[in-house]
C-alpha cells in the first residue's frame, strides 16, 4: 500500500529524514539513500541521513556508485534553523530613532542592530524608544550630546546650512520665544537653541556661545548670521517644522547604537527548540534573535513560534528499537518504519506505516517499493541497493537469505550493469581495510545491545572476505574487549569475525560470562576460537541460541 498520504498530510515541503541505525552498515546506508531517492522521484522532500562514522565498505561503495555522503544527524530533536522565523527588521548602528519609529507597526516592534557583515550588535524595541523619549532630562541630554549634527538635520526635515568640523553641543536644549526682551538672562553656552526668524536674536545667541541654531519659521539665513556662525563654530539648521515639532523630533535624531539593548537573550540556529523554550520561560522578551556560528542574524523567534514549532519527522530504516535509533527519537515524529529485524520497543504518538519482512536485507524491501510503485531507480542507487543485499546476506550464504533476496538482487544487477560475484568480492575486500587498525572502532563498528535474564549482552560483528588477519590480533583484542565490557557493565561482550568467502565465523568473548561461548559454540579438540562453519548470522544463529541458553538458567 502506498504511504504517500503520510507525506501529503504534512504538506508544505517539510523535510522528512530517512535514517538507518547507529553504527551503520551498508544495508542501513543504502536503504536510507534508496528510500530518499524513491520519495524524491515522487516529489517529496525526503533526505537520507546517517548517525555514526561510515565503514570502509560503505565509503568504498558510495565512491564506486558516485553517491555523496548522506547528511549526518546526531539528534532527533528539531533545531531553531528548522522553525519559522520572523524578519530580523535590520537597522544599522548609525540609524536614528526616527528611522525605527517610522517602521513601527504590529509586525515590526523589535529591531536588530547589525553591522555591515550582518552580525548582531543589539536590539531596539518600543520599550527602549519609550524610555529614551520619556525618560528623565539628564539621560536625554547625555544622548543628544553624542548625536551628530547631520542626524539632527535629518530628524527635523531640516536643511543644514553650516556644520563645524567638530561640534561642541552639550545636549541641552533651549527654546527661545520671539519677544522684545534680549537674551542677556539666557545661558546658551554649548546649547542647542530653537529660535525664530530674528537676525539680531540669532547673532546674539551665536555670540553667547550657542553650539547649534535650529531656526523655525525661517526661509533665509542672513549672510552676517552665517559668517558669525562660522566664526564661532555654531551649526545652523533651517527646520522643516514649527517650534513644537522641532523640539519633539529633535530627540528622534539619537543614533540607535546609543539606546540599543546589549544584555540580550540570543539563540544559535543550531540550538534545540526544547532548550530554547526552556530559556525563554525564564525571561519576558517580545522576541529573541537567532544567529549563526558567526553571530550573523538569521531572524527573530518568539514564544508563539517555538510553541508551534513542528517536530522533526523520520522514516526509520533497518531498525525498530530505540537503542538503535537516533538519540531522542521519542521527541520526534516517526512517519514510517521499514525493517527486516525482530520487533523492538519503539512507540509513537500517532499511527505509523510499519513494513517488516523476513528478508535478508532492508535494501530488498526498498527495491520492492520501487517495483510496486512503478518507479525505476537510477543506476547508481540500484547498484548501492544491490551491494547492500550482497553485504547483508554474505553474497546469499547467510541463513537469512530468501529466494526473494536473490530475485531482487538479479533485478538490480541488470539495472546497475553489475556482475554480482565480482561486486561481492570487491565489497568484502573493502570491508577489511581500516578497522583492524583500531580495535576500539572495530568493537563498536557493528554492535547490538541485548538484555537477557537482566544481563547486559553486547554482540559485535565484522565481516571480512577471509579471516587471515585475526590471529595476530587475538591477545590485544581480548584485552581491549575486557576493558570495554567492564566500562559498559556487560555480562558478555562477543565479537564474531565472519568470512564471506569461507562462509563461517570465529568468535572472541570477554566479560564475566565469557565461558558461556564455548558451551554454545564448542571448540575443536585442542583449539580455541575454532572456525564455526556455516555460522554467519548474528540475528538468526547466534542471538537465539544465546538467549535460550541464558534463559534456561544453566549458568
Amino acid at each position: 500500500m502506498s504511504t504517500d498520504y503520510l507525506y501529503r498530510e504534512y504538506g508544505g515541503g517539510g523535510i522528512v529524514y530517512a535514517v538507518g541505525h547507529r553504527h551503520p552498515d551498508t544495508d542501513s546506508i543504502a536503504s536510507a539513500i534508496g528510500y530518499a531517492h524513491l520519495k524524491q522521484k515522487q516529489g517529496y522532500n525526503v533526505v537520507a541521513c546517517y548517525l555514526d562514522e561510515l565503514s570502509s565498505e560503505s565509503k568504498f561503495l558510495l565512491k564506486k556508485f558516485n553517491q555523496p555522503f548522506p547528511l549526518r544527524i546526531k539528534d532527533a530533536r528539531s533545531q531553531l534553523d528548522e522553525t519559522v522565523m520572523d524578519d530580523s527588521n535590520r537597522v544599522s548602528k548609525d540609524s536614528m530613532l526616527r528611522d525605527v519609529i517610522q517602521r513601527f507597526d504590529e509586525q515590526h516592534k523589535v529591531f536588530t542592530v547589525q553591522d555591515k557583515r550582518d552580525r548582531l550588535l543589539g536590539i531596539v524595541t518600543n520599550s527602549s524608544i519609550g524610555e529614551t523619549v520619556l525618560h528623565d532630562t539628564s539621560r536625554s541630554i547625555d544622548l543628544l550630546a553624542k548625536t551628530p549634527i547631520e542626524n539632527i538635520a535629518r530628524a527635523i526635515d531640516g536643511k543644514l546650512y553650516y556644520a563645524p568640523a567638530k561640534s561642541h553641543h552639550n545636549g541641552k536644549v533651549s527654546i527661545l520665544a520671539l519677544s522684545a526682551n534680549n537674551l542677556k538672562f539666557y545661558d546658551l553656552e554649548d546649547r542647542i537653541v530653537i529660535m525664530g526668524n530674528d537676525t539680531n536674536f540669532q547673532l546674539e545667541a551665536i555670540r553667547k556661545g550657542a553650539a547649534v541654531l535650529l531656526l523655525v519659521w525661517t526661509k533665509e539665513i542672513a549672510p552676517m548670521v552665517l559668517n558669525e556662525a562660522k566664526k564661532n563654530q555654531c551649526a545652523i539648521i533651517l527646520s522643516g517644522h514649527g517650534a513644537m515639532n522641532t523640539s519633539r523630533f529633535l530627540y528622534y535624531s539619537i543614533p540607535v547604537q546609543l539606546i540599543m539593548g546589549k544584555d540580550l537573550v540570543v539563540f544559535n540556529e543550531q540550538e534545540f527548540v526544547e532548550d530554547a523554550k526552556a530559556k525563554m520561560m525564564r525571561t519576558r522578551h517580545r522576541a529573541y534573535p537567532i544567529v549563526d556560528q558567526e553571530n550573523r542574524v538569521m531572524g527573530l523567534t518568539s514564544r508563539y513560534r517555538l510553541l508551534n514549532a513542528p517536530k522533526r519527522r523520520f522514516v526509520l530504516l533497518d531498525h525498530n528499537e530505540a537503542i538503535q535509533s537516533v538519540p531522542n527519537i521519542e521527541k520526534a515524529e516517526i512517519v514510517e518504519i521499514i525493517d527486516h529485524h525482530r520487533l523492538g520497543d519503539l512507540t509513537s504518538d500517532k499511527p505509523v506505516s510499519f513494513r517488516n519482512e523476513p528478508l535478508g536485507a532492508t535494501a530488498t524491501i526498498i527495491a520492492k517499493l520501487f517495483i510496486e510503485q512503478n518507479v525505476k531507480p537510477d543506476w547508481d542507487v540500484a547498484g548501492l541497493l544491490l551491494s547492500a543485499i550482497i553485504a547483508d546476506t554474505l553474497n546469499f550464504k547467510s541463513p537469512t537469505t530468501t529466494e526473494e533476496d536473490k530475485k531482487i538482487a538479479q533485478h538490480l544487477a541488470e539495472y546497475a550493469e553489475q556482475n554480482i560475484d565480482l561486486l561481492a568480492r570487491d565489497i568484502f575486500k573493502a570491508s577489511s581495510v581500516d578497522l583492524l587498525k583500531d580495535l576500539g572502532k572495530l568493537l563498536e563498528f557493528d554492535v547490538k545491545n541485548y538484555t537477557v535474564a537482566e544481563r547486559n549482552i553486547i554482540i559485535s560483528q565484522y565481516t571480512m572476505y577471509r579471516l587471515n588477519e585475526t590471529n595476530a590480533l587475538e591477545e590485544e583484542l581480548v584485552k581491549v574487549m575486557e576493558q570495554y565490557a567492564a566500562n559498559k557493565n556487560a555480562y558478555l561482550w562477543l565479537i564474531m569475525f565472519t568470512s564471506a568467502r569461507d562462509n563461517g565465523s570465529v568468535f572472541y568473548a570477554a566479560g564475566p560470562g565469557k565461558d558461556v561461548l564455548p558451551l554454545i559454540f564448542p571448540n575443536a579438540d585442542g583449539e580455541k576460537n575454532t572456525f564455526q562453519e556455516g555460522i554467519v548470522s548474528r540475528k538468526n544463529q547466534v542471538v537465539p541460541k544465546l538467549f535460550l541458553y541464558l534463559r534456561e538458567g544453566s549458568i
